[in-house]
C-alpha cells in the first residue's frame, strides 16, 4: 500500500540534537499511522549552512517543494511560530490539508484516548 506524504513541521528550537530528536520522534509517530514522512529538520542541516543567506534560501525554497509534493501538512508540537503559521497558509493556497499529529493518531485510532469510538 503506498503511504500519502505528510510534511512535518513544528516549532523547531534551533538546538539540533534537539530538533533532530524531535523530528525523529514526529516522523516516526506519522509513519506509524500509516504515512510517509518529510522532515527536512531531519537532514537539510547535515547539507545547508542556515547562516549563509543563499542557502538559507534554497533551504526555504526546497521545504516549499517539498510541502507541495506532500499530502497533508501535520503540525507537531505544543507551540505556533511563524514558520509554522507560514507552512500552514502555503499549504492552505495549495489546497493541502492541515492537521495535528493528535489529530492524526485520533483518527488512526492511535491517539491519547486509545482510539475510543
Amino acid at each position: 500500500m503506498k503511504r500519502p506524504l505528510a510534511y512535518i513541521t513544528a516549532a523547531w528550537c534551533g538546538e539540533p540534537d534537539t530538533d533532530t530528536e524531535m523530528g525523529a520522534r514526529y516522523s516516526r509517530m506519522a509513519y506509524e499511522a500509516g504515512f510517509s514522512p518529510v522532515c527536512p529538520v531531519l537532514y537539510m542541516p547535515l547539507f545547508l549552512n542556515d547562516s549563509i543567506p543563499e542557502e538559507h534560501k534554497a533551504g526555504i525554497d526546497m521545504r516549499r517543494d517539498l510541502l507541495r509534493r506532500s499530502h497533508v501538512l501535520v503540525v507537531c508540537g505544543g507551540d505556533v511560530d511563524e514558520d509554522v503559521k507560514n507552512d500552514i497558509a502555503v499549504a492552505g493556497r495549495l489546497g493541502i490539508a492541515a492537521t495535528t499529529l493528535d489529530g492524526i493518531l485520533a483518527v488512526k485510532g492511535l491517539g491519547k484516548d486509545g482510539g475510543g469510538h
